[in-house]
């Protein structure tokens, strides 16, 4: 089984070296004059993000041979193994060499970087040619779909024995608590329990980052994205809910006071002070550097809040807010912004937004409705003098610019949950629905769906964990982190698509659950930064642009 390694390790050098092609070809094209220019990589974004897209698919190549390379020294590379890395090995070496989709309507092809002889020479290396004939076939997928459905799954250990059984824990808790009651909370447009929420601080959910001195439990990314993995594997927003947690202990604890990492860590890790993120509003989106919404300084040092924010998850029941605000309006950009640490009184249905200064209207969503989306109107909202994060204005970008990239590997992760989750209820109706005598996994389209969905999960999983591995080597990783966030979100709006094919009619369904993953499924490609935002970053990192 292990010449199957060693053909992916050699198609992988090949991929690589296609890609670098298609990096001189793009260069070509966006620094005319040296350097990358802003307005050609503007210009050019088709073939920029096309550029992006193959190298998150050669990096998810890479983080699967790794996967495959653990598994079988540990002696768990058996035939469903093998088989996930060679159909998914097949599947995107095809693409990368003849068409990649970007969306379901923008495919990204060799002709438009002039690599098509290139492209013709990668299809014709030797390990190539094996894997385009025999990696994913009706053969392989058929044999993969049928270990699928007698229950074996493809190798999930991380080589650690504290991490594989935060997985098992999780996965207990969401299948006890979760799953069985996510449909109804979605229906009924519910915020998730209070209850559920003190259980998932009582697990450590959000303090699995925060160093142990501040009450944390002192973990990395990797244990980060296997909880959020898990917990989203019943419902996004049981995933999404340690989100906040995660992106206010990384600001606090990396640019907080000693005061402040003493008042708020300790609170946020126990889940006795649930954070919410206020940065986006409402006419700015990603573009950050043109948020207006005014802190005026008071005479006593404390801040006065004035403008609009949006798309603000769980408002309402939030105690704090990590608000981006402008500081200093006299400095245009990022270097008028600052992050105040914004106290507030937690919410009810009766009284939503209770402290003087602060209004706000729910945004009805169609799906990851768990926790609720607002606008918020500030009028003087009141913030303490040493709300101030860190103590040191002009600083609030580049602050929460270090949050990106934990935050976008746990949004792959939260993706990889909600992936699994669509493949779960897909394969367990497949099994159980009959037509024609024959249940839906003896149908050779169906059987393909399947297995496709497990193994860009699998080689999604595995991009995710390599940059979560990654930040907690200390590397830099935003490219990577974009590279998952990039691939996962577009991994689980795939299998939940398909998964609603596999039901059918009943799959349009409000009363089947896959209803519910379809619609919390589209919102990964959006939050975040946008596939679009994601594409852009990797590319114009990849290519030596300004970041």
């Amino acid at each position: 089984m292990s010449e199957w390694i060693d053909t992916a390790r050699a198609s992988l050098g090949a991929a690589r070296d296609y890609a670098g092609t298609v990096r001189a070809a793009v260069l070509r094209a966006v620094a005319r004059t040296g350097a990358p220019e802003p307005a050609l990589i503007a210009r050019e974004q088709h073939r920029v993000h096309g550029f992006a897209w193959i190298a998150a698919s050669t990096a998810a190549l890479e983080a699967t041979l790794d996967w495959a390379t653990r598994a079988n020294a540990a002696g768990q590379f058996g035939q469903a193994e093998e088989l996930t890395l060679r159909i998914g090995f097949g599947e995107y070496l095809a693409q990368i060499a003849s068409g990649l989709p970007m969306s379901a309507s923008e495919v990204v092809r060799p002709s438009v970087f002039g690599t098509g002889d290139e492209a013709r020479a990668l299809a014709a290396h030797p390990a190539v040619t094996r894997l385009l004939a025999d990696g994913s076939t009706p053969d392989t997928r058929a044999a993969l779909t049928a270990l699928l459905a007698d229950g074996l799954r493809p190798d999930e250990g991380l080589g650690d024995a504290t991490l594989d059984l935060i997985r098992q824990q999780f996965r207990s808790f969401t299948a006890q608590q979760i799953t069985p009651h996510a449909h109804h909370w979605h229906l009924a447009d519910a915020l998730i329990p209070d209850a559920v929420i003190a259980d998932m601080a009582a697990l450590g959910v959000f303090g699995i980052c925060i160093p142990a001195e501040h009450g944390g439990l002192g973990l990395g990314k990797l244990a980060m994205a296997v909880v959020s993995e898990e917990l989203s594997r019943g419902w996004i927003c049981a995933g999404s809910l340690g989100t906040r947690s995660e992106i206010a202990g990384e600001l606090i604890a990396a640019n907080g006071t000693p005061q402040q990492k003493a008042r708020f860590l300790p609170r946020i890790a126990d889940g006795s002070c649930l954070p919410t993120a206020v940065f986006t509003e409402p006419d700015t989106g990603s573009d950050l550097a043109s948020v207006r919404t005014r802190a005026d300084r008071q005479a006593d040092g404390s801040w006065r809040v004035t403008g609009a924010k949006t798309w603000i998850t769980h408002a309402a029941r939030a105690d704090l807010m990590t608000m981006l605000v402008r500081s200093d309006p006299s400095r245009p950009g990022y270097a008028g912004l600052s992050m105040l640490l914004a106290e507030k009184t937690r919410g009810s249905d009766v009284a939503p937004f209770p402290d003087a200064g602060i209004d706000g209207s729910e945004i009805a969503v169609l799906g990851y409705r768990g926790m609720k989306e607002y606008a918020l109107g500030f009028d003087g909202f009141a913030v303490a003098a040493d709300g101030l994060l860190g103590g040191a204005q002009g600083q609030g970008f580049k602050q929460l610019m270090r949050t990106f990239e934990g935050a976008r590997i746990q949004t792959a992760a939260r993706a990889i949950g909600v992936a699994w989750n669509a493949f779960d209820l897909a394969l367990d109706y497949a099994r159980g629905r009959k037509q024609f005598g024959q249940a839906l996994t003896q149908f050779p389209r169906v059987s393909d769906k399947l297995a496709l969905m497990a193994a860009e999960i699998v080689m999604a999983r595995e991009l995710t964990y390599y940059a979560a591995r990654a930040k907690d080597r200390g590397a830099r990783c935003d490219i990577e982190a974009g590279m998952a966030k990039l691939l996962a979100a577009r991994t689980a709006w795939s299998a939940a698509d398909n998964a609603v094919q596999i039901h059918g009619g009943n799959g349009y369904a409000l009363e089947y659950p896959i209803s519910r993953v379809l619609c919390d499924a589209r919102i990964l490609n959006i939050f975040e930064g946008a596939a679009e935002i994601q594409a852009q970053l990797i590319g114009r990192g990849l290519l030596g642009g300004q970041q």
